[in-house]
Parts: structure tokens; C-alpha cells; sequence
């Protein structure tokens, strides 16, 4: 497990040195669902450089991957979760405030995540048999804190509607943040930055983040504390265990 984790941390920084070499050039710019759901050529890029150079080095894995219909179930064999880009409205916008992500699992037990600001040039990665660091640097496990002295990150349009009460759990701390990243809003979290993380988001925006999170005291769960499906988009939270029952509360 080793080498494949120190070979995720190789291709990932390959990844983000091959979105800084080419996030300058005219990028084709595609809508998905909706305006405001796009993807880059990119993106598309990214993650068959990803894909090729796994498959070259373990050629009976498989993917579930955001871009090309890559949909392996996590929980049959050896699987390699990849979003290209996280955050790719930020991408196309701002040039800054996204990720490359990659999760790996074998029979639907996580074995390590991987999280690189690629502007910031931050690498985020653990979980498993290893310790979760940030460029090398060893994150502590959540310390508790009153919600009263905490930040959270809440999607703009849930917060906005008050989602299952995800305004009035905002009322009761510092503040909303929402950064537009699920991978780098997770690792907020993880730098102990945000108490919680809520959005609706896909498995390849919280597979990553979820394995390093469970070596820290947190867990992703749907809003009613079940485990996400890994197959769909859903309304998920990344929160610290031992708060979950104080946050269901307000968040029901």
C-alpha cells in the first residue's frame, strides 16, 4: 500500500504542474446541466492523464471518475475515485480555488485520499494505515469547540433557503462561508479552519476527503447521519462525529 500511495502523490502532482502549464491557453468551455455546471477541456485532460497513468502501472483497477461515464462500484475490488478539477467554476472565473482529487479503495474500505490546492501548491493526503498531513506536516484530530466560537461552510443556494434548517444552524455560530471547492472546503475542515462542511455534492467531491476525515474524527453523512451511496449527487454533511448529534439539532 505503500508504493500505490506514494504513487498517488506523484501523479497528482503531475495533475496540477499540467493544469498550471495549459490553464492559460483558450480553453473550450461546455455546459453540463446548466450554466453554472461546466466543464473544460481541461478537466477532461486531466483525468485521462490520471487514468492512463494508473492503468499503465495496475491495470486491473478501475475508476469512478466525474468526466467520460467512469462508474465502478467502490465496493467491488481495487477502485481509484478522481475529480480532475474540483471546483471548475472557480477555474473558469478566477484561476484559483480548486483542487485535483484522488481516493482509493479496495472492497469499499477507503485505504488513502488526496487533496492538491494546485495554486497554492498544498498537497493534503492520508488516511487509512497513514497519517493525514498537509505537505508533510501531520494534522491533529478535531479538537472540540462551542459552535459559538466555530465557522461552517454551507452551499450558497442551501443556505440561502434555509435547507433543513442550515441557516438557523449558521445563526449559531461565527458565520457561513462558501468557497466553491468541496475538496478544498473539506480540507478547511480538516486544518481544523471550519467546524463543518454541507453541500450536495457527487461521490468524487467527498471521496477523498472522507477517508482522510475518518483518521481525524470525522465523517460524511448524508442529512440524517447515513452514510452517502457513492453512486448519486446528494445533500451531504462533513462534520466532526462527536458534534453530529448537537448539529442534528438544527440541521433536520
Amino acid at each position: 500500500m505503500e508504493s500505490k500511495f506514494q504513487f498517488a502523490k506523484e501523479i497528482i502532482g503531475q495533475a496540477g504542474q499540467f493544469i498550471r502549464k495549459n490553464m492559460t491557453k483558450d480553453l473550450i468551455i461546455e455546459e453540463k446541466t446548466r450554466f453554472d455546471d461546466l466543464v473544460t477541456e481541461l478537466d477532461k485532460e486531466v483525468q485521462t492523464l490520471l487514468v492512463d497513468s494508473i492503468h499503465a502501472r495496475y491495470p486491473n483497477d478501475c475508476f469512478l471518475a466525474e468526466e467520460n461515464n467512469l462508474t465502478a462500484d467502490i465496493t467491488k475490488g481495487s477502485v481509484w475515485v478522481i475529480d480532475p478539477i474540483d471546483g471548475t467554476v472557480n477555474f473558469v472565473a478566477q484561476g484559483c480555488d480548486f483542487a485535483v482529487m484522488i481516493a482509493y479503495y479496495e472492497e469499499g474500505q477507503g485505504q488513502f485520499g488526496l487533496i492538491y490546492d494546485v495554486m497554492n501548491d498544498v498537497l493534503y493526503s492520508g488516511g487509512g494505515q497513514f497519517d493525514v498531513t498537509a505537505n508533510g506536516q501531520k494534522l491533529p484530530p478535531f479538537t472540540d469547540k462551542p459552535l459559538s466560537r466555530s465557522l461552517i461552510c454551507v452551499n450558497s443556494s442551501m443556505a440561502s433557503q434555509n435547507f433543513m434548517g442550515l441557516a438557523n444552524l449558521g445563526c449559531q455560530t461565527l458565520g457561513v462561508r462558501c468557497f466553491g471547492s468541496a475538496g478544498l472546503s473539506i480540507c478547511r475542515v480538516l486544518s481544523g479552519r471550519l467546524l463543518a462542511y454541507f453541500s450536495k455534492i457527487s461521490p468524487w467531491d467527498y471521496a477523498a476527503g472522507s477517508i482522510m476525515g475518518e483518521k481525524l474524527g470525522y465523517k460524511i453523512c448524508d442529512f440524517y447521519g447515513k452514510k452517502p451511496n457513492f453512486e448519486t449527487r446528494q445533500e451531504v454533511m462533513f462534520v466532526p462525529k462527536e458534534k453530529l448529534k448537537e448539529i442534528q439539532k438544527y440541521v433536520h
